[in-house]
């Protein structure tokens, strides 16, 4: 089934994990106003078996896809009825599938666990790498489906490029009209803090006009979201684990890098994929 571009793509391979992930993004599609692009992806690794040439086992495998994509299709209609929904069955590593399909993709959605082929994706160096290449925003469904306290919170660095990942917050939270936390995670100094209180004064008062700068254009435009500042004294990635109890999605950028270094994901972003309580977003620029 063809479908406009800029649909949400969510993969699936039919686990519970998945499942989570195709009910979130269906959710998220209906309040984008956007399609939604199932993808289940096999590729046959090993040699036909002597009863079955190459071409039954392709024909296996696809069969079995189509079976995973018509049941996920059917999860989301549940919910959704109206919802605009196409599946597409793509003979790749789950990888390549979905960074094909990220082309013309609004964002995508993965769940944090699977099985079959999509079982690494985020356990492994494939799925960090996708994270950290694909433009966009790539969303990882982590956590439960427990009601939390109407947040988003997004992690941003002042020092750093960060206006992608807070405009994609900013749209989250007016979209779900939730409150925006923007928390900024700073290690704690190892002198004695009576001595240096003022300086860790000044510096935690530098970072909140640094904020203030980087969120007015888009406090303006967003003028219903509510907007809480956080400068804690920790590792970005337990601040930002911590503030992800009570929120329903968690956002953080990744920097257009190119090269080598293009294939790695951040450390920050690494850490809160690995640890957060609920979804992850992780933010690229679009080129």
């Amino acid at each position: 089934m063809p479908l406009p571009s800029d649909p949400v793509v969510v993969g699936t391979d039919g686990s519970a994990h998945a499942d989570r992930a195709v009910e979130w993004a269906a959710e998220e599609a209906v309040r984008r106003n956007r399609p939604l692009l199932i993808v289940h992806a096999a590729q046959p690794w090993l040699p036909a078996a002597p009863m079955m040439p190459a071409g039954g086992l392709a024909d296996a495998l696809e069969a079995a896809g189509r079976e995973v994509l018509g049941e996920a299709e059917r999860l989301a209609r549940k919910r959704y009825p109206d919802l605009e929904i196409g599946t597409r069955f793509v003979p790749r590593t789950p990888g390549l599938a979905l960074d094909q399909e990220s082309r013309t993709a609004y964002e995508v959605v993965i769940g944090h666990r699977g099985a079959g082929g999509f079982t690494r994706l985020l356990l492994g160096s494939t799925g960090l790498q996708l994270a950290g290449h694909i433009p966009g925003p790539v969303v990882i469904v982590r956590g439960d489906a427990e009601e939390r306290a109407g947040e988003v919170v997004v992690g941003i660095d002042p020092a750093t490029e960060h206006a992608t990942a807070l405009e994609y917050a900013f749209e989250a939270a007016a979209l779900r009209s939730a409150r925006l936390r923007v928390v900024h995670g700073r290690r704690p100094s190892p002198t004695p803090e009576a001595a240096h209180a003022i300086d860790l004064r000044d510096a935690e008062e530098e970072a909140r006009w640094a904020i203030l700068r980087a969120t007015t254009a888009l406090r303006k435009r967003h003028p219903g979201v509510e907007v809480v500042e956080d400068i804690v004294h920790d590792h970005p990635v337990a601040a930002l684990t911590e503030a992800s109890g009570n929120a329903d999605l968690v956002v953080v950028g990744a920097r257009d890098r190119h090269g080598l270094g293009a294939l790695r994901l951040g450390s920050v972003s690494h850490g809160v994929i690995h640890h957060a309580h609920c979804p992850v977003a992780v933010v690229r620029p679009r080129s």
